[in-house]
């Protein structure tokens, strides 16, 4: 609410949509609070429908997905199917229901664009080849904090040291996904759905400088790399304004600076979440949404020092073998399926809550 009501009042909107009547109900009496006139009031809508209407209204042309966890796929599987462009930042929407989520594309015509640093550099790397010239894509990590941590000392890394990223600033599941390289996981899985690959040719290698967000290697030998500051007003903007480029409020890099960039294969052993993630690819059906919402619960009992930081591997491990493989044919299916999966991954952590006590 501290950062909505502030924009409502700079952007004006003509259509505002909360989560919950509570915060409308909050928003309500911050508009008053502030003054504005009661008839230059945006609409206000809350729940799951109004965020659906609103990405499918006729007077929308781009819809940002941006709406954390799966919480935002009806309203991006709807915005697909009614052939908006789309700017893809939220990840969850491909990894727990990418089949459905293309296929509509597919079906509709309607282009995703991803906002994500690595997805949206992989992007702006096909642009230079025709997609059968292409041989793989390499998508980059940071490491985050652990990269040089021995493994022997990760049962005592607190949530405190896991929130603290080398690179970016972000939520908090991101950044410890991050830290587990799941995030990495994820983008793999996603970079398969955007860009038509085999998990087998989506290369992941560490990059702690955060400077090269992806990269193409071509028939030939090529291989093209997008290159730019750790800022995300770019990909953002590139995203709203694809086809075209216009120029971005953010840092250029100075090549007058003699720089290194390092690049190491990723430890699998230390960071099994990343195999997991090729794992549930190749699956393929519902293990990629049952992956993430044990992924989300783990993280979760993590942050509230309920299990320890192995503990969230092996919180998603032991859900994704309880969890029979399924074929999801909706949104209603999926978003059954994503629940189903937190119930499992929440009786894990609490078998394993109840021996650290």
């Amino acid at each position: 609410m501290d950062a909505l009501l502030p924009q409502v009042l700079e952007f004006r909107p003509k259509v505002v949509v909360i989560a919950t009547n509570e915060v409308r109900e909050r928003l309500c009496i911050g508009l008053q609070q502030a003054g504005l006139d009661r008839a230059l009031w945006p609409e206000l809508l809350s729940g799951p429908a109004a965020i659906v209407q609103a990405a499918i209204s006729n007077e929308v042309d781009f819809v940002l997905s941006a709406i954390v966890g799966v919480a935002g796929l009806a309203a991006t599987y709807e915005a697909v199917r009614c052939k908006k462009a789309i700017g893809l930042a939220n990840k969850e929407v491909l990894v727990a229901s990418g089949k459905l989520v293309m296929d509509a594309a597919r079906q509709a015509g309607a282009e995703l664009i991803p906002v994500d640093s690595e997805h949206n550099g992989a992007h702006q790397c096909l642009r230079a080849g025709r997609r059968e010239e292409v041989v793989r894509l390499i998508l980059t990590a940071s490491g985050g904090p652990f990269r040089n941590t021995p493994r022997s000392e990760f049962a005592s890394i607190t949530p405190a040291q896991a929130l603290n990223h080398p690179t970016w600033k972000m939520g908090p599941r991101i950044t410890i996904d991050s830290a587990t390289l799941m995030n990495k996981g994820f983008e793999v899985i996603e970079a398969c759905w955007l860009f038509d690959f085999l998990p087998k040719d989506v290369g992941v290698v560490v990059h702690p400088q955060s400077t090269v967000h992806a990269m193409v290697e071509y028939a030939d030998g090529s291989v093209m790399a997008q290159v730019s500051a750790t800022d995300m007003r770019m990909p953002i903007q590139y995203a709203l304004t694809y086809p075209e480029r216009a120029a971005a409020p953010v840092p250029k890099l100075d090549w007058e600076q003699a720089r290194t960039w390092d690049f190491f294969p990723p430890d699998f052993d230390k960071f099994p979440l990343l195999q997991l993630a090729y794992d549930a690819q190749m699956a393929g059906g519902s293990a990629t949404c049952t992956l993430n919402a044990a992924d989300e619960v783990a993280v979760d009992a993590f942050l509230r020092e309920r299990i320890s930081f192995p503990g969230i591997s092996e919180v998603v491990a032991e859900t994704l073998s309880k969890m029979p493989a399924r074929t999801p044919g909706s949104v209603d299916e999926v978003l059954e399926i994503d629940q189903e999966s937190r119930a499992a991954a929440r009786e894990c952590v609490r078998q394993r809550a109840t021996v650290r006590t």
